[in-house]
């Protein structure tokens, strides 16, 4: 019975996370940088991300500032869902399958579960 009990507990989580991508708005790569407060001018704001290995900045408003560093944001959330729900979809997929009788166990590390 725990076999069917943990089964279904992953289930739904996989599920809340699936739930929680729908909920992220935009999403972007890179970094953004305030540079407000330094001294002897420069860019105010800007965003750096990597294009083809090189390095590639942009400047931007105030309100472009705002609004990518939330992207960036939600983009590190994505990716953090993500993994969690590739584990659970191992786990899932080798608790509900069948699979040959084995010597020894699979360990969460062999599985990629950790």
């Amino acid at each position: 019975m725990q076999h069917t009990n943990s089964a279904a507990s992953a289930q739904r989580q996989y599920e809340r996370l699936r739930r929680s991508l729908g909920r992220l708005g935009y999403i972007s790569q890179g970094s953004v940088q305030d540079r407000t407060a330094r001294h002897g001018g420069g860019a105010g704001y800007q965003w750096t991300r990597k294009v083809a290995a090189k390095t590639v900045t942009v400047a931007l408003t105030q309100e472009q500032f705002a609004k990518m560093k939330h992207a960036i944001a939600n983009y590190r959330r994505l990716r953090q869902l993500l993994k969690q729900m590739e584990n659970l979809s191992r786990s899932i997929i080798f608790q509900s399958a069948p699979h040959p009788s084995r010597h020894k166990r699979l360990s969460r590390k062999v599985l990629g579960t950790m």
